[in-house]
Parts: structure tokens; C-alpha cells; sequence
């Protein structure tokens, strides 16, 4: 059985990251580890190890250390768990971590990578996949001024689609960035997320607006307790709604079904690639278009995404691209925004082990 060990890890971003909800600088993620500490190949050198990440968002209430102590709080049972499929593990461990999906989602992360190593193999080609035709991830420009917003665009010009925050508490400067955003990028795709920030009436009142500036579709545009909301923009937006804070587990999707026409999984929202998998082909069936996104992530977390993307018809995986340095090597999003695989196997991910927090629980 693997052994687990936990690693508060410091990200530095390239920029302040502003979005409706607040900004930041930093933030302190949790990679976990599964080792193999004597592993019964023989041809193996060595502790073989899988990573995976979770990473922290105020506004849910988790920290690295809260995740930390979850995981410690189980950690007799994790340990005992054999690791023979990233699936049964899974569902052995979830029980004792329902109350943390975000710790349970590095769990499963990890899990699946060490799986993929033992079998030396990757793990989207375990799971029959094929990633030669994948979508291109977008670009995320969070909220700041006008200068500094277009400014954020030009650092990274060739990406064919751009993911823009807003939410500003003035409908009139939405507007106004995302025509400023235009001018400066006359030929990408936009998509925007207002991350709850906007009513019914003012979304209706902008889409319009921003369909003929070129915007693809509205991410999370009202509170996820709007219903009525939702279901009056289902019904009157010329733009596609897709969900993201309606969209949280399992249970959201076929809630989702009658009031979007989109959902955005979170991998640390739902628990890991295990339940992911499960909510994209319950999306599929019920004629509702998928995609994935992040959070503020390393290559540890994005390499997870990268698994999904032949499932996927959107995806939002740049959140290594917003950092200052990075902790891991892995799958890469170029500056195009296409998304480059390594030959290693298991999620595709070497861990640096920079910018490691001491905490009392970590091993």
C-alpha cells in the first residue's frame, strides 16, 4: 500500500488575480503524495511516487492546512487502502472525505498518477482516449484597470480564446473591458465569467451586447440560488449559460439539465477525476455541453485536466500560465494554447518539490 505525504506548496502568481469574489497575490496549495516506498518491481530504482494538488479558495472556507488535517485525520485508513484501481481506491476513501472534496480530489489525483506509473503507461491511453485532436484552453484575464487588462492580453497574444472576468458592480465597465479586450485582440474567441456577480435583467441586458463583440458564451453569470434567474436566461439569453457554482458534485448535474445549456466541472469541487468522469458522460447524456476548469494551480492540477480533454468541448486549464514559477513539469499549455503531453507516464507529472510549506502535519 502507498504511503502518504502532504506538501503545502507556495505559488507566487505572475500578477495580482482579481475576480468578483476578490484578489490575491498568492495563494498555498496542498500536492499530496502517494509513494511506493518499496516498490516489487525489481526494475524499478527507487520510491515511485504520484502527485496531486488541491488547491485553496477563500471563499469556500479550505486552506492547505485544513486540507492537511483532513487527510491526516484518515490517514491510518488511507494507508491501509490498497491502491489496486484509481476507481476503487476512490470509493473506498471518499466516505471518510466527503466533507473535503477538495482534499479527496488530490487524493484521487495522486492515486490515478501512481496508478499510471506502476503500469507504466499514461493515463489517458489507460483509458482508451486520444489526445492527437483535444480543444485549446483559453486564457484567463482577471479584473484590474482597463490598461492593466489589456496589457495582461498582450503578454499572451496568440491565444485563439480568451476567458475574461467580470463583475466589476458597474455594467457599464463590464461592457467597456470587454470592448477595450476587442480592440486589442480583433480575431480571438472570448468567453466570459462573471462569477455570480450580475442579475438576470442586467445579464439579458448584456448579452446582446457582448454576443456581437464576439463572446462564445456567460459563465456563472447569477447567484447558484437564483433558479428563476436561471431559468429566465435559459430560456431569453442569446448566449449560451453555462454553470459553474450550480455545478458543484455529482447530484448538480441533472439540477443543471433544465436551467443551462453548459456545465463546468471542478476537479477540487467535485472530488477528483474519478467523479468527473462520471458527471461528463451524465452531462453528455442529457445534451449539455462540457467543459473543465481550474483553480490557481501548478502543472500538478492541470496535468489532471489534461487527462479529460478528448472528453471535453471547452476547457480552462492556464492556471500554471498565471504563475510567477512553477513547481512541477508536466502537460504544457504553450502560448498558442494548444496542450503538449509528456511521454511520462501515470498523469505526466514530475514534482520539483520548490516553495514546500512546513506544517506540523506534513511528512
Amino acid at each position: 500500500m502507498p504511503t502518504l505525504h502532504l506538501h503545502p506548496t507556495a505559488l507566487r502568481l505572475r500578477h495580482t488575480f482579481t475576480i468578483a469574489h476578490g484578489s490575491f497575490d498568492t495563494q498555498t496549495n496542498l500536492i499530496v503524495e502517494l509513494r511506493d516506498e518499496d516498490p516489487a518491481d525489481p526494475l524499478r530504482q527507487g520510491p515511485l511516487s504520484g502527485f496531486g494538488e488541491a488547491s485553496t479558495v477563500g471563499y469556500y472556507g479550505n486552506s492547505a492546512a485544513t486540507m492537511a488535517e483532513s487527510l491526516e485525520r484518515h490517514r491510518a485508513a488511507i494507508e491501509a487502502t490498497p491502491l489496486d484501481t484509481p476507481e476503487q481506491y476512490w470509493e473506498r476513501l471518499a466516505p471518510l472525505l466527503k466533507d473535503d472534496p477538495f482534499a479527496l480530489c488530490a487524493l484521487d489525483q495522486a492515486a490515478h498518477d501512481l496508478w499510471g506509473k506502476r503500469l507504466r503507461e499514461r493515463v489517458w491511453k489507460l483509458w482508451d482516449l486520444d489526445v492527437s485532436q483535444v480543444p485549446a484552453s483559453d486564457y484567463t484575464i482577471g479584473i484590474a484597470d482597463l490598461a492593466t487588462m489589456v496589457q495582461k492580453l498582450r503578454e499572451f497574444p496568440d491565444f485563439p480564446i480568451y476567458k475574461i472576468k467580470l463583475g466589476t458592480g458597474d455594467p457599464a465597465r463590464d461592457l467597456a473591458i470587454v470592448e477595450a479586450l476587442r480592440a486589442a485582440a480583433p480575431d480571438a474567441t472570448f468567453r466570459i465569467d462573471a462569477n455570480c456577480a450580475w442579475d438576470a435583467t442586467t445579464t439579458l441586458d448584456l448579452a446582446p451586447r457582448l454576443q456581437a463583440l464576439g463572446v462564445e458564451f456567460l459563465e456563472q453569470p447569477l447567484p447558484a440560488d437564483d433558479l428563476a434567474g436561471s431559468a429566465r436566461l435559459y430560456a431569453e439569453s442569446p448566449l449560451p449559460i453555462v454553470a459553474d457554482e450550480s455545478c458543484q458534485t455529482e447530484a448538480d448535474v441533472t439540477r443543471c439539465a433544465p436551467l443551462f445549456h453548459g456545465i463546468n466541472i471542478k476537479l477540487t469541487k467535485c472530488g477528483g477525476l474519478t467523479p468527473a468522469r462520471r458527471m461528463i458522460a451524465q452531462a453528455q447524456e442529457l445534451g449539455l455541453k462540457v467543459m473543465v476548469g481550474c483553480m490557481t494551480e501548478s502543472t500538478v492540477g492541470i496535468s489532471a485536466i489534461a487527462q479529460l480533454l478528448p472528453l471535453l468541448d471547452w476547457v480552462d486549464m492556464d492556471g500554471a500560465l498565471l504563475l510567477a514559477d512553477d513547481v512541477a513539469d508536466g502537460v504544457r499549455v504553450g502560448l498558442d494554447g494548444q496542450v503538449h503531453y509528456p511521454d511520462t507516464p501515470g498523469l505526466g507529472v514530475t514534482w520539483r518539490g520548490l516553495h514546500a510549506v512546513e506544517h506540523p502535519g506534513a511528512r
